[in-house]
């Protein structure tokens, strides 16, 4: 087995602000897997919240030695950026062998499209707004927040999109106090669903607090051992490949979450379709689909993922699995 690690960087189509900072450009990683004859893909984005770079995942993969296969990467690489795109690559190796597409492999349903959220970057109350407005068109809209001063931005979103639902990301950038006092406002502007108010660290706050807006857990959740940590805190769990360490993870998160009463998000890092191409698999039937990366770039790649008024499609052979 042949594994290359190839960085390549995406362009956003705009700046992209979040509590933690901005950026104008998407770099991931690009994972190929070879047997000689057939090759799969896979991309991550390394991500520095999760101490991640590109050259400490890079070192990751290329470290790893001996058979490599799915069910080996559990005891190879922890879960995160690195077996990610290993993982996925995988999949899309072994679809091409097997004939099938990767859903079929998984023993799943067909997929079909599921309405995405659209991310609205962190800006001014009045930039906030004409973002909201030009997007008023899209069902979902997703707002990045997490300073003591959102107030203005969440009644200037509303306003610039009467019809569409809205979540809210802070990116653990509320405290608790400033969460109880939004929370009511929340509900009166429709606020359908509250990512990650808290820092993981300090999160232990939820437990007991009313939660009149479902909240869900993203910085807090990673894969199946995170779930215990989440008990009497959140409501809904945000399953990112990156975090679980790929699509085999991802799925059986999902599966593990939906028992123990969860709902389910599907989120993901600012990436190509390449990186969302085995999350639509997982976001078959979710609470919350958040897929957009490939709409926040200027460029993507050949064979990128459809995007219309039903939501985001499922890949193509040609792209993924």
């Amino acid at each position: 087995m042949q594994i290359t690690v190839i960085p390549e960087t995406f362009k956003l189509a705009q700046v992209f602000t979040i509590s933690r900072g901005s950026r104008t450009e998407a770099k991931v990683l690009t994972v190929r897997v070879s047997d000689g004859f057939l090759s799969g893909q896979g991309e991550c984005v390394p991500y520095a919240r999760y101490g991640e770079t590109l050259e400490s995942v890079t070192a990751e993969i290329e470290g790893l030695s001996g058979p490599v296969t799915r069910a080996a990467l559990y005891d190879l690489l922890p879960a995160g950026a690195a077996r990610n795109a290993v993982d996925c690559a995988l999949w899309d190796l072994e679809a091409k062998k097997a004939g099938v597409r990767a859903w079929e492999l998984a023993g799943l349903p067909q997929p079909g499209p599921e309405i995405t959220a659209y991310t609205l970057s962190l800006d001014t109350p009045e930039k906030m707004q004409a973002q909201a407005a030009e997007n008023a068109f899209r069902p979902l809209l997703k707002i990045k927040l997490g300073t003591p001063d959102d107030m203005p931005r969440l009644e200037a979103v509303r306003a610039g999109a009467p019809k569409s639902t809205i979540i809210v990301d802070a990116n653990e950038g509320w405290s608790a106090e400033v969460y109880a006092d939004l929370a009511p406002h929340l509900v009166r502007l429709g606020v359908a669903l509250v990512e990650q108010p808290l820092p993981a660290g300090d999160d232990e706050a939820l437990v007991g607090m009313e939660r009149p807006v479902p909240v869900c857990a993203d910085e807090s959740a990673h894969d199946r051992a995170s779930l215990p940590g989440l008990k009497g805190k959140y409501d809904v769990v945000n399953i990112k490949l990156d975090k679980t360490g790929g699509l085999t993870e991802a799925l059986a998160l999902k599966q593990a979450a939906l028992t123990e009463g969860y709902k389910v998000m599907v989120g993901c890092m600012v990436g190509s379709s390449l990186a969302m191409a085995p999350a639509t698999l997982v976001a078959q039937g979710a609470m919350v689909t958040d897929l957009d990366g490939p709409l926040l770039l200027a460029e993507d790649r050949d064979n990128a993922l459809k995007f219309d008024e039903a939501g985001v499609h499922p890949p193509s052979a040609d792209l993924w699995g």
